[in-house]
């Protein structure tokens, strides 16, 4: 029995020995350097502390704003000559295709490994990843219709919670302003 423990130990030694042994690679040192110096930077600077939280406050802002069942989104598209397009206008806020009700990928086990492999999106498919973030979808005021756009190339989309002072935009929708109470 004590030869065995006394095996075991040497065994042990022997094998952390061995481990020591081996060389680090040029990213091990690459990565105790870029460590290294954050380590140092942040000592001596490190990062103030806020009182007061502006972007916490713009985001709870943005909640309280959008907070509330079938409020309308007044969704303009600029051109990038600046000249506004049109307009749409939402119940709710417009959706990216980006985004989803459930994880765009899963964790498989293989052995004692995981991997992260894409998960079929809610309509049973999959999808590269990547997908079509410039597309937008949503429901239409008053008619319930579907609706989608796409900016990017020069389109870009401003979105406001209430109709801006200008008479001279068209409706790209079915919905006009004067369709909706204020």
């Amino acid at each position: 029995m004590r030869g065995m423990t006394r095996k075991a130990v040497i065994g042990a030694a022997v094998a952390l020995a061995a481990t020591g042994c081996t060389e680090d690679s040029s990213q091990d040192h690459e990565l105790a350097r870029q460590q290294s110096g954050y380590d140092r930077l942040t000592a001596a600077q490190p990062a103030e502390r806020m009182s007061y939280s502006p972007t916490r406050a713009t985001i709870n802002y943005w909640i309280e704003t959008w907070d509330e069942p079938d409020k309308l989104a007044y969704v303009y598209l600029q051109a990038g000559n600046g000249k506004l397009v049109g307009y749409y206008i939402f119940k709710g806020l417009p959706v990216s295709y980006c985004a989803s009700l459930t994880p765009t990928y899963r964790w498989e086990r293989h052995g004692s490994n995981s991997s992260r492999v894409p998960a079929p999106a809610m309509d049973g498919v999959y999808y590269t990843g990547g997908g079509s973030c410039q597309t937008y979808y949503g429901r239409d005021a008053t008619t319930d219709s579907y609706l989608e756009y796409t900016v990017g190339t020069g389109i870009s989309a401003l979105i406001y919670e209430q109709p801006l002072p200008r008479q001279d935009i068209e409706p790209l929708g079915f919905t006009q302003v004067e369709d909706v109470p204020r």
